[in-house]
């Protein structure tokens, strides 16, 4: 197994000057095949980002970055594909794994701090991370209503997968 990821845009910390360091990134054909069946998708038809890493001191650079993808997942009753658009934006500081406590409290604590160990920076990682972050966990078609069937004397819930019934009469099973 490789120890490159799918989607790897390595930036040397060489490059990163006083100004900002700007990259649009965009995932091939084959990048969005690896990266759907590292995040269970049936498919990622769109990966791309607008990326900038920022010097913050000479020990911290941020990390802030824009990405959109357009993505199918399973419905997780039917097992359908379901159509998904993300659009969103992050933030990550770098820096050596000592000073993260002096450069976390500066930075506000939304932003996620992440050690510098080699001299460089994967940003299509950090994108490719934040991306399987933002995917809805538990995708559900919008049409599915789950009608929960009660006791009609009691009022409880007659059984807990009563609910369920139609998706084996759909499939054409038996009760």
């Amino acid at each position: 197994m490789s120890d490159t990821p799918e989607f790897s845009r390595r930036v040397k910390l060489a490059r990163i000057g006083a100004e900002p360091y700007r990259q649009r990134i965009s995932a091939s054909e084959t990048e969005r095949a690896a990266l759907a069946r590292r995040f269970d998708l049936v498919s990622l038809d769109r990966f791309e980002a607008a990326v900038e890493l920022i010097p913050r001191s000479q020990r911290t650079i941020l990390l802030r970055a824009d990405f959109e993808a357009a993505f199918e997942q399973r419905c997780i009753v039917t097992l359908d594909p379901i159509a998904g658009v993300l659009a969103e934006r992050f933030e990550l500081l770098y820096g050596p794994p000592e000073a993260e406590e002096t450069a976390s409290s500066l930075a506000g604590e939304d932003i996620a701090f992440e050690p510098l160990v080699t001299d460089e920076i994967d940003i299509g990682e950090a994108v490719a991370q934040e991306f399987s972050l933002a995917l809805p966990p538990f995708p559900r078609n919008p049409e599915i209503q789950l009608e929960r069937q009660t006791d009609a004397e009691s009022g409880a819930a007659s059984n807990p997968f009563a609910g369920l019934r139609w998706l084996v009469d759909r499939e054409g099973g038996q009760r």
